[in-house]
């Protein structure tokens, strides 16, 4: 019989205490996390591929962030952004508005997650346009708060929890692997923008939209890239009849994708954009950016909250975003994705049971499938792989409407030998769970 270890005892204590409805994606525990290493309460030292859920790109506890933290927590913690203005809040908005300009004159706001971003969001693009409706996506993920739930597709999050906000409607996501049936993707897009053009007669009217959310490359929905030419037209059907393109970036975000934001590795402009996750390295604050125009449509008080930009918060994010610069981490993120797209791909050469490889930049996916049909998800091979990985020392995570996507969000700061360590494990697994 194995020994009861310290993590077993946490994980019981866990289930004791907590509530079930709490996800548990993962049986690692942690004592302790630097760069891409997380050491668990037993000292075993375990590679991150999961980043917290792509919260920490710039890694686990840099030094300039925690320095930061710890400067900042010394001064004042709290006094409310709407109360008592505070330097750190504007700084970091200055920073936001350099990194992510939306036209001509841009402003920012701040809040504490990435759901009140998103909900945010929709608030000014209602007060912006005078309208109520809401487009958004199947595979899309915007958070648990009640609009930003409602947007999200995924039913397994959201059982039991209605009614759900009104006037919100669903497109099927251009999702080219899943989708296409041997068409070309010039095609396949074309087919796509004039399913959006007929959603205009067949579901809701233009004219009562406010804003169409999406994300340029869905995070927890498997992983899946808008085509160009598909934002292109996006961008022009909403500039068409005078609705607010939302980018949400909350997982694509801070040199993942190795832009700022997806949205830049395109050729169009949102109006509004969220951010959320790696933009504070773990501290809770999120961001919604937009042009100056759109932003200033909310009337005072209607957006924010008592949290809005916590100044620990605050100096946390405007540290990860200057050591990001130091760092070139958006160079890194290109490269740490060629290096495991080259990977995947070699795997996928030799093994069926691999649909896809897909992703921007180092936000890459390897999806499962049965009889090379991505119309049958392979959930159990899936399961299968991140469970043997974990036993090994590395800690993963799935994606997707049926949870058969390996996706990868390791710190961006990552070894090379860590990171072809990680592969190794994942690709050692694969063929050894499909011979």
């Amino acid at each position: 019989m194995s020994a009861y270890t310290e993590s077993d005892k946490l994980l019981e204590r866990r289930k004791n205490i907590v509530a079930n409805g709490v996800g548990i994606f993962n049986n690692a525990t942690v004592k302790e996390a630097k760069g891409a290493i997380i050491t668990d309460v037993d000292g075993n030292e375990l590679i991150d591929f999961a980043g917290g859920i792509g919260v920490v790109n710039a890694g686990h506890c840099p030094e300039p962030v925690v320095r930061a933290i710890q400067e900042q927590a010394a001064k004042f913690i709290h006094t409310s952004f709407n109360v008592v203005s505070y330097a750190p809040y504007i700084d970091l908005c200055e920073q936001l508005v350099e990194i992510l300009p939306h036209g001509e004159k841009t402003k920012a706001m701040l809040v504490s997650t990435g759901a009140e971003a998103v909900e945010n969001a929709i608030k000014i693009a209602r007060q912006k346009t005078g309208r109520q409706a809401i487009l958004c996506y199947t595979g899309a993920f915007h958070g648990r708060t009640m609009m930003a739930m409602t947007l999200t597709s995924k039913i397994d999050y959201k059982i039991g929890c209605g009614p759900f906000a009104p006037e919100v409607y669903r497109l099927p996501f251009p999702n080219f692997y899943r989708y296409a049936r041997g068409r070309s993707e010039e095609d396949f897009v074309d087919s796509e923008l004039k399913r959006l053009r007929e959603s205009g007669h067949n579901l809701v009217d233009p004219k009562n939209l406010a804003a169409i959310i999406i994300e340029p490359v869905q995070g927890e929905g498997g992983f899946n890239p808008t085509p160009q030419r598909y934002m292109e037209g996006l961008r022009e059907f909403c500039d068409e009849h005078g609705i607010m393109l939302i980018a949400d970036e909350i997982q694509s975000g801070f040199g993942r994708t190795g832009k700022w934001a997806s949205w830049q590795n395109y050729t169009i402009t949102p109006d509004i954009s969220t951010y959320a996750k790696s933009l504070g390295s773990g501290m809770p604050i999120a961001a919604i950016v937009g042009k100056a125009d759109v932003m200033d449509a909310a009337g005072p008080g209607t957006i924010g909250g008592t949290y809005i930009g916590n100044p620990v918060s605050c100096v946390a994010a405007s540290a990860t975003i200057q050591l990001m610069k130091d760092l070139n981490l958006n160079a890194r993120g290109e490269e740490i994705g060629m290096i495991i797209r080259e990977r995947f791909l070699k795997i996928q050469r030799i093994h069926p049971e691999i649909g896809d490889v897909r992703g921007v930049g180092a936000m890459i996916g390897i999806e499962f499938v049965e009889n090379r049909d991505p119309r049958q998800p392979n959930k159990e091979l899936c399961g299968a792989i991140i469970n043997a990985c974990s036993k090994r020392g590395l800690i993963l995570l799935s994606a997707g409407t049926f949870k058969n996507i390996v996706r990868i969000l390791c710190p961006l700061v990552i070894s090379n030998e860590d990171l072809n360590k990680g592969l190794d494990i994942i690709e050692s697994e694969i063929n050894r769970l499909t011979n």
